[in-house]
């Protein structure tokens, strides 16, 4: 959540910079500087007649000492108009502040100046581009055909018991899914990151402190008769550990990791960009999440996208990273890279992580502090990224490491996977 006071402050570059992601209601912007200044000005009403009502009361005190009862009745008659008045004002600045906040959550996060502007993905931006595209033997298979052929994943299964999107992965596909957790895993660990085993649901707060709420409320499983919501990332609830908390300075960086299953209520749609692994409602990932002092955080995510991009090399395949444009970017990021691989059956990059730096956005929600070198509080900065998202790592390895033999398993997944081929 942008604070109000920079919103004040900076009101014509927060319009430039919420045009870059194609914001379409900038009137808020003003509305909600309007918004403040009632609320400002309504405190400072109430302010004054407290200060009033005590130095009257001191008065009164003294009007009685002193025999004065009649200009000490009259004294108390004004402050108890006084009482009533403040209970009205402070009526209407609660009345005030709902509607502002009302207002403010719906502003995204401002982009940095380094996001390019534009609308679709289409319009992001390369930034690298690493390894070699595999040439594939001729009548090589995309990935959904690969697991019917080797009994790896079983979508009609997912369709039986629960619905479409919700695969079953059965013998070495199950294997595999869980080789790539603890590949993954064991890598962050080397990485700093602590581990976490976190719930998979959340209540609204969490939901709100991150950005889901209210913006991808329609996109969130909701458990109606708990008012809990099934949690479409790890970075949700690790986020979500540090809300109303003040931190110390020497305690940061934070630097947490989480396997987690995702859920998500994406939108339906047909076609082989969907088939398989492309796109599901659950799926497995794990979550790297930094809380870090705000000179830091950008040096910081670099750090982490170098993360990300070691996975897929030791994976051995190939990828790009994109900076996202302003219009494809997440309501609460401020700077946001997508890692893609190659999907050589496909012919087509496969979106595997993102990692965002979301500033203040979220520790604002989360009154997420840390307490600085002079002794002050301030709003830390939040980032995470996928490290790795499952489906579609997995979709590209079988893929690009099919043969006439079978599928080549990589060798930094050997040893957890205790098979070299799946043939």
């Amino acid at each position: 959540m942008l604070q109000v006071s920079y919103i004040r402050e900076n009101r014509d570059h927060v319009l430039e910079r919420l045009a870059v992601k194609n914001f379409k209601q900038p009137e808020l912007v003003d509305e909600v500087i309007k918004l403040d200044e009632q609320r400002r000005q309504t405190q400072g009403v109430v302010d004054d007649l407290k200060a009033q009502g005590n130095a009257s009361a001191k008065q009164i005190g003294h009007l009685m000492m002193t025999g004065k009862k009649e200009e000490a009745d009259a004294l108390k008659a004004q402050s108890s108009g006084w009482k009533e008045e403040i209970k009205t004002l402070e009526e209407q600045y609660s009345k005030i502040e709902e509607e502002l906040n009302q207002k403010l959550v719906t502003l995204p996060n401002l982009p940095h100046s380094s996001v390019p502007k534009g609308f679709v993905a289409e319009d992001n931006e390369v930034v690298l581009e690493n390894g070699q595209k595999p040439d594939l033997y001729a009548g090589a298979l995309p990935h959904w055909e690969l697991a019917a052929k080797y009994k790896l994943i079983d979508f009609e299964l997912g369709v039986k018991i629960t619905g479409a999107g919700f695969p079953v992965y059965t013998g070495k596909g199950a294997k595999l899914q869980r080789a790539l957790i603890a590949f993954f895993l064991d890598e962050a660990e080397k990485a700093g990151y602590d581990e976490m085993m976190l719930p998979l649901v959340v209540n609204e707060a969490s939901g709100f402190g991150t950005g889901q709420l209210p913006d991808k409320e329609g996109q969130m499983y909701y458990i109606g008769e708990d008012k809990l919501y099934l949690i479409p990332t790890a970075e949700v609830p690790i986020t979500n550990l540090y809300r109303d908390v003040i931190l110390k300075a020497d305690e940061l960086p934070v630097k947490n990791c989480g396997y987690t299953a995702c859920f998500r209520r994406e939108a339906g749609s047909y076609g082989a960009h969907v088939r398989g692994l492309n796109r599901l409602h659950q799926f497995d990932k794990v979550e790297i999440v930094q809380v870090v002092q705000p000179e830091t955080s950008y040096n910081v995510l670099e750090e982490m996208s170098t993360h990300v991009q070691s996975l897929l090399q030791k994976l051995g395949l190939p990828y790009r990273v994109l900076r996202l444009c302003g219009g494809d970017m997440s309501f609460g990021s401020a700077l946001t890279y997508d890692m893609e691989t190659w999907s050589a059956a496909q012919q087509r990059w496969l979106e595997v992580s993102s990692v965002s730096n979301f500033e203040t956005f979220q520790s604002n929600r989360l009154k997420l502090r840390f307490r600085n070198a002079e002794g002050k509080t301030q709003l830390a900065h939040t980032l995470n990224g996928s490290a790795l998202a499952l489906p579609r790592i997995v979709a590209t390895l079988l893929e690009n490491n099919q043969t006439e033999r079978g599928i080549k398993i990589p060798d930094i997944l050997v040893p957890y996977t205790k098979f070299e081929w799946i043939d």
